[in-house]
């Protein structure tokens, strides 16, 4: 087994609670993240599931530094991310980047999707400006997409093209990690198959760590190869997605997988009979 790329440490990330009219005081926290503890590896894709609500996406912003953490380390190849400088932090920026969930949200409606793309290669200068148009060619065929429609706006795409775009954008700094926070959820099923499956193939392609996050354990097997499954801020279940799905320990993993839909409905009824009778 290789060493982690990146390693949480009982991190906790609270919301404190203030009442008062004139004098605002602390009277309690929103305990969103409470101790969770992971390693991931080099390449390796980890599923992180659960209801909403649970702190899934307070942990991706949180590893991501949108969100400051309360207490914890969250180390990338051994350097703590909460504790960096400035510039350091503006360093790791391309060993991160995120997949947010609404694609039409997360992309400015004012600029083309050719300035979304160069932005990101201007500003940490991954290549000389005359060779910019060119790498976002690249990127949009790379996530399938005609470079052609590079002078568009996010108004002027479908879901399913607007959160290829929002990948290409992830790709431009060429990350080490992709955190992906429900990158599927907005759209339709077929659309779905096909994000989950550019995801995979560019996993392979590009050596890349995915942390993927979702609420639908269904979609969270097709893509994973261990899932931590969360309930109240903390990680009850972790294990290789097969063993999570197939045997699962915790009584929450259990209601996640009897929720997942059945598409042979005498299968769904048998097993409905099957839990009436025990």
């Amino acid at each position: 087994m290789s060493d982690p790329i990146l390693e949480l440490r009982d991190v906790k990330t609270h919301f404190p609670v203030r009442s008062g009219f004139l004098v605002k005081r602390h009277v309690g926290s929103v305990k969103a993240v409470d101790g969770v503890s992971l390693s991931v590896r080099c390449g390796e894709v980890l599923g992180i599931v659960g209801e909403s609500g649970c702190g899934k996406s307070t942990l991706a912003r949180t590893i991501m530094q949108l969100v400051p953490a309360t207490s914890g380390s969250i180390l990338l190849e051994g350097r703590d991310l909460a504790h960096e400088s400035a510039a350091q932090s503006h360093a790791l920026r391309r060993e991160l980047q995120m997949v947010f969930q609404d694609p039409y949200a997360s992309l400015n409606p004012r600029a083309t999707v050719y300035d979304t793309l160069a932005e990101p290669l201007l500003v940490h200068r991954i290549c000389p400006r005359r060779e910019v148009p060119a790498r976002v060619a690249q990127l949009m065929e790379h996530v399938g997409l005609a470079p052609r429609l590079m002078r568009k706006y996010p108004h002027e795409f479908s879901g399913g093209q607007r959160q290829r775009i929002a990948i290409a954008r992830a790709l431009a700094l060429e990350p080490r990690i992709i955190i992906a926070d429900e990158p599927v959820s907005a759209l339709d099923v077929s659309i779905q198959a096909q994000i989950l499956n550019l995801l995979a193939r560019l996993g392979r392609e590009m050596n890349l760590t995915i942390l993927f996050i979702a609420h639908d354990l269904s979609v969270v097997k097709h893509i994973s190869d261990r899932i931590a499954v969360m309930y109240l801020g903390k990680v009850v279940e972790l294990g290789p997605a097969v063993d999570v799905i197939e045997r699962p320990a915790h009584p929450y993993t259990r209601a996640l997988v009897s929720a997942i839909p059945v598409a042979d409905p005498d299968a769904r009824c048998g097993a409905r009979f099957a839990r009436r009778a025990r």
